[in-house]
């Protein structure tokens, strides 16, 4: 007699997922804006595409949040990561000019876990509407045989919008001697955790409420610290043309962020000596045994955006910055070269 098989016994419980949609509802409604069109359970998110710019260019773009997921896990803290997620994704399209219009998220998990999903979508409600933007659509996945036990993972799509006269970078307007302003990360924003969850927790024995040492930070708060947006900050820059390019200091770092959006004819020369490397970054390193030029190009070192600025912009650029509150500096200049960056 052949054995009968239900979703729910072959590891797929419709009632989790429908618990959980019950729980993001009014997170997501909270972050309704005049272009949302629609509510949360259709097949697709709809957004009104009148937009106040002349010369609308939708920008969007896809990330995630990585094995920062981990470290959620083992603090028990899960609404960071879903702000994580959409700053990663605000910032990703801002150095291209853009503000953000709506945000898709997809959740997958081994099981789904109602009371996590919501705490995850709360932190995204919360990003979005900081930022003005709307949580418009998203999908629950739960996939066993997929993901181990325990597991949950994020990604999220971002749509923005930019005016064609202010779209970034502007290749043809940068020139040597335009200058490099740097803006501070709030820590490891969403990379580099494979390499800190390593020293940490497999070299360095911590548990996630043990102080970090040379911090007065637990390693929680150390490694789950908010992936900052520079929306609020920068967006005016952007609309008074007092910027040529941005780069969104992610995976790569320094080393390979910034020349993406060089001109092939120029090289970004950074001045070391212009900020310090912060605490939780030297810790890394020296446990890590990780030499600088591979944590250039692993973590953000304490610069999470750079703005290229031509040179008689620079001090209105800083004063509008520090009136932001935004601890700006100079961290270096374009020279002529060939497209990469360079130390000294």
């Amino acid at each position: 007699m052949s054995q009968k098989v239900s979703y729910a016994s072959s590891g797929v419980d419709i009632n989790r997922q429908d618990e959980a949609l019950r729980r993001i509802k009014p997170h997501v409604k909270a972050t309704k804006t005049p272009g949302v069109r629609s509510d949360i359970g259709l097949f697709g998110g709809l957004f009104d595409a009148r937009f106040p710019e002349a010369k609308p260019i939708l920008v969007s773009s896809m990330d995630g949040v990585g094995t920062k997921m981990k470290v959620a896990r083992r603090a028990g803290i899960w609404d960071t990561v879903g702000q994580d997620l959409v700053n990663h994704c605000i910032n990703d399209i801002l150095v291209q000019g853009a503000r953000p219009l709506f945000f898709l998220d997809y959740i997958a998990a081994q099981q789904l876990e109602p009371e996590v999903i919501e705490q995850i979508v709360k932190g995204m409600a919360t990003a979005c509407k900081n930022a003005g933007s709307a949580l418009i659509g998203g999908e629950l996945a739960e996939m066993p045989g997929v993901y181990a036990e325990g597991e949950v993972d994020v990604a999220g799509t971002i749509v923005g919008v930019v005016d064609e006269a202010d779209l970034l970078p502007r290749l043809e307007a940068m020139g040597e001697g335009d200058v490099l302003i740097g803006l501070p990360s709030s820590g490891l924003h969403t990379n580099g955790y494979s390499l800190a969850r390593k020293v940490c927790f497999d070299l360095e024995k911590l548990d996630v409420n043990d102080k970090l040492p040379g911090t007065d930070r637990t390693v929680a708060e150390a490694l789950l610290a908010i992936h900052r947006s520079y929306l609020s900050q920068v967006m005016p820059l952007v609309k008074a043309g007092k910027l040529v390019a941005m780069a969104h200091i992610t995976g790569g770092g320094l080393t390979d962020n910034i020349p993406r959006v060089l001109p092939e004819t120029l090289n970004a020369e950074i001045d070391t000596a212009s900020w310090q490397i912060p605490a939780l970054f030297r810790f890394l390193m020296e446990k890590g045994g990780l030499g600088i030029d591979d944590a250039r190009q692993a973590l953000n070192l304490g610069v999470g955006m750079v703005l290229v600025v031509k040179a008689d912009r620079v001090e209105d650029v800083l004063n509008d910055l520090h009136k932001a509150e935004e601890p700006a500096w100079v961290m270096g200049r374009l020279v002529k070269g060939t497209g990469v960056v360079t130390y000294r």
